[in-house]
This record gives C-alpha cells, structure tokens and sequence, in this order.
C-alpha cells in the first residue's frame, strides 16, 4: 500500500550523500551513473514478443513519492534535475523489481523426510497418498500461532526480497479448516504490514483433501463453496477494508481435486467477486488450463502436462501460463513447462519460484529465471520480462508494476555488475546490490539483506 512503512530493522546504515531520507515518501532522489537501464516494453508480451527490453546505456532514474517521475540517458536528467539529492549507480545495471506470482512461503515445520523418502524412489502422489506430503505441513500449520507463522516466514521473505522479489504472492493452503486458513491470511496481511516486500494473498483451502474429509472430496468442496467462501468475504470485509479481494486458487489434479470439484468452486468464487487462479497440469492434463481460460483466471500455473489444445485456449486468452521450473528440478522430474510451445501459441508465460517446503523450496526467483533459460530454452531477456511485466499481469497489477515507466511505482533492482544477463547467467549467488521498494533503498551485501550495527 503506498503508505506503508517499511521494518526499520531492515534498513542499513550507508554514505550521507547517498541516503534517502528512512521517513516518509515526500523527497526525490536522482539515480545516475546507470551503466544499463534495461525494462520491458509496451505492457505483458505474448508469444515471440517475450524478451522485447528497452536497454538505456549511461542511464538515470529519477524517483519522487515512492513513484518513478523522469528516466532516460544520463546527459538528459542531469541538468534537469540538478538540484535533487543523487545516488551514484557506479555504472551498473538497473532492471525492475522481480515479481513473483506463485508461492506458498508461509507455513510450519519442514519436510526433509519426504525429500529423503522422493530419493528412495517414492513418487509424489505416493507420499501424499501414505499422510505426508501437503497433509505434513497441515499438520503443523495448524498447531503454529499466528505469531510463530510469521516467526517462520519472515526470513524466507527477507531472502526472497534480498534476491530481487519485490512483489510476492503468497498463498493459504495449509489450513484446510475455515478458522485455521483465515489464521494464515491474518498472518499474510501482518507480514504484509511490516513490509519491505509487498505480498499479494491468494485463498487455496482447496490445496488437497483435509484428513477428516479423506474419501469424501465432494463433501470439502461443497464446504468451500457454501461456507468458507462467504466466510471468507465477510472476513476480508472486516480485516483488509479497503484492499482488493483475495485471489482463489484450486489443485486441480490427480489425488486432490478434479474438474468438476474445480468448476465448481472457481464458479461459486467468481460470483462472489473474487480473482481467480489455477494449479493445473502438473502431472495430469485435467483440462484445468482450459478451464482457468474459461473462467477468465488471471493465471493457469504449473502445465507441464498441458495438452496442445489446452495451450492453445489458453494462449487465446489473457490468463497468463506460470511456468514454476524449480518444482520439477526440486523433484528431479525431466520435464518442465512447454515454454516454446506456449510462445509459438501466442500465450503469456511468466515465470514464478512456487516456494512450498515439500518440492521447491527455494525463495530465489533470479535461479528460477537461470533455470528457466537451461531447462525451458528461454534467453535471458524473455526470462526477465517473465519475471517482471507478466509475472505482474499474473497477479493483475500489471499497470504498476513490472516496468520501468514514468507513473510506476518504483521498484527496482541495482545489480552488482553492468549487465543484466547475469540475473539468469549465474545461479547459486546473488547479483542483487540493491533493491528498492516504493522508492526506498535496502543494501545487499554477499547476498544478504543488510541489517544495521
């Protein structure tokens, strides 16, 4: 929200001339010396257009009220803005903040068994079938406080934001009861006010099939539908006044819910005005992705069993496909989302980490852009206007971030060299030296978020 303020905590100690003021948004500060501006153009980009970057040599950015007012070559902001407070960029790269629109970073305990048990030759549908799996972290999810939650999630976040996230979804889903899914957003919505990151809730009590519903996955749709939806808008209505309504998200898979159980509760979300999204074709093709296009959901996420067809629909539509690469490499699976079938359609691909404790965790979205360019053939352009301008049409905020543009709100990213085909060339290390975030300056330092002495 523009006025919220960031954890002082978060904050370092840096030079005097090129501090921005800790309080407030009411001053402008100029960012020269920018060896390499780099943004996407024109909005999302579909299909072949992927990867079309403005790139701005000797470069400079001007930021006021938390918003970008003035960017373009350095010899042209300088005397424009002469008077303004500077900050010397030391000729490195500037992209924007990375967004990423699939996660479910909060949650209790952890699963590394279950990683064990998958090296043993355990399938991951044989591990949740046995009790594990989603079902594990239910288990201590549900017994974690509100406040050992946040304990928890914080430094996930903080090493998410200090790898370039500035704008993270972050999902329930390990609840699967009314009362402990609603702990999980007023968790969300508390991390949320702390900032510096900016999250975006997404509703998933249709994540798997609750124990004392097993057997019985009709009856726990129908509860989603009848009761926890409603439930759920009248709680939003009371907890988050103001803001927009949560998304809603099903599995829709082999093992937790099927296309009609799907239907039916994006259907009863959509009337009662909530944003959609989909988890569709991980390892069965349901025809979720064809659905999620149906329905007008603002994402279909996973697909890597995605039939022809099924892309195809969806390419025709503007729900953006989110290819998550880290969950197949984490499962040691071979095959990953059908990224040039779904540019060669025409679709909108955005990339995203899926970081979850059973198969992905990991909180760096610049090694999922790495992984994205060796196992999905994307370039290092295509894989940061993923994560960025169609990465933020995943999560409909598309017309404030994701791009460099005067009016943006300015979040973005100076890297520690001076060209912006690191994000995906390196991986295992961090090349984020700064982030900013609604125009606020937090240091990097060996990959870390600085804190202050």
């Amino acid at each position: 929200m523009p006025g919220k303020r960031a954890s002082p905590t978060a904050i370092c100690a840096r030079p005097r001339r090129t501090t921005p003021p800790q309080g407030g948004y009411n001053w402008t500060m100029l960012i020269h010396n920018i060896g390499q501006l780099v943004t996407p153009k024109g909005g999302p980009q579909r299909g072949h257009r992927l990867g079309a970057l403005e790139i701005i040599p000797q470069a400079a950015l001007v930021v006021r009220e938390g918003r970008i007012v003035a960017l373009g070559p350095e010899s042209d902001l300088m005397a424009d803005f002469a008077s303004e407070p500077r900050f010397d960029a030391q000729g490195r790269a500037v992209v924007p903040g990375l967004v990423d629109p699939h996660t479910h970073m909060l949650w209790a305990g952890d699963r590394a068994a279950e990683f064990e048990m998958r090296l043993q030759g355990k399938t991951y549908l044989e591990i949740l079938q046995a009790g594990g799996g989603i079902l594990s972290t239910v288990q201590a999810t549900r017994k974690a406080s509100v406040e050992a939650l946040m304990a928890e999630t914080r430094p996930r976040l903080r090493r998410a934001f200090a790898h370039g996230a500035t704008t993270i979804e972050v999902k329930t889903g390990y609840g699967l009861a009314t009362a402990a899914e609603f702990k999980m957003l007023e968790a969300i919505l508390a991390l949320d006010d702390e900032g510096p990151w900016e999250l975006v809730p997404t509703f998933l009590a249709a994540h798997a099939v609750p124990p004392e519903f097993q057997g019985r996955a009709d009856d726990y749709t129908r509860l989603i539908c009848n009761d926890m939806l409603p439930a759920l808008k009248a709680w939003w209505h009371d907890h988050a006044p103001g803001r927009p309504l949560p998304f809603v998200d099903v599995f829709c898979e082999t093992g937790a819910f099927d296309l009609e159980q799907t239907r039916c509760i994006l259907e009863t979300a959509k009337a009662l005005g909530f944003p959609l999204k989909v988890h569709a074709d991980e390892f069965d093709n349901l025809g979720g992705a064809a659905l999620a296009a149906a329905l007008g959901a603002a994402s279909a996420d996973h697909l890597v069993a995605t039939s022809a067809d099924d892309i195809r629909t969806l390419a025709a539509s503007n729900t953006v496909a989110v290819a998550l690469p880290c969950t197949p490499f984490g499962l040691a699976e071979p095959h990953y989302t059908p990224a040039k079938a779904i540019l060669e359609a025409d679709g909108l691909l955005a990339l995203a980490t899926d970081c979850n404790p059973g198969t992905a965790w990991c909180e760096s979205l610049p090694f999922a852009m790495a992984l994205s360019c060796r196992a999905m053939g994307l370039t290092p352009a295509q894989a940061l206007a993923a994560a960025t301008i169609n990465a933020a049409a995943a999560l409909q905020r598309e017309t404030r971030l994701g791009s460099l543009e005067v009016g943006k709100q300015a979040d973005f990213l100076i890297l520690t060299t001076n060209d912006y085909r690191h994000l995906a060339y390196r991986f295992g290390t961090n090349v984020v030296g700064w982030v900013v975030k609604r125009g606020r300056f937090y240091r990097v330092e060996e990959g870390v978020l600085c804190m202050p002495n």
